[in-house]
């Protein structure tokens, strides 16, 4: 798989996830169990693809400092999405800026991705 095939999946991963998560917000608590085991799990995946992608863009290369610290912001905003992610679904912790936090990162770590990966596809090294 090239790696415009590979973004091409990010993105729909990025749309499902998102998707998903107006849904689950929109239907309240009570979450239904389905929807949030598929939302986290197209969450783990979308990871798991930008992971291959950044790797595979420079395998053998190595990252300059720019790309580095774009791809250490982007897996800090994948982290606090996830962890929000799981707080907010939670009955006993979902504080309200617990949830702020979790409507806010999500767009974040898009906003992150799409800025490493220019990084990392443009010609200029």
């Amino acid at each position: 798989m090239n790696i415009y095939s590979r973004i091409v999946v990010i993105v729909i991963l990025f749309v499902l996830k998102l998707i998903l998560g107006i849904w689950l917000t929109l239907t309240g608590k009570p979450y239904n169990g389905i929807l949030v085991t598929i939302h986290k799990l197209i969450s783990l995946a979308t990871v798991i693809f930008i992971g291959v992608a950044v790797y595979r863009l420079r395998e053998g290369v190595g990252l300059n400092t720019v790309e580095l610290g774009a791809v250490i912001v982007t897996g800090v905003l994948f982290f606090a999405a996830i962890i929000s992610g799981g707080l907010a679904s939670t009955e006993t912790l979902a504080y309200p800026a617990i949830i702020l936090i979790h409507r806010i990162v999500p767009f974040l770590s898009i906003l992150a991705t799409i800025v490493t990966l220019y990084l990392l596809m443009s010609p200029q090294r």
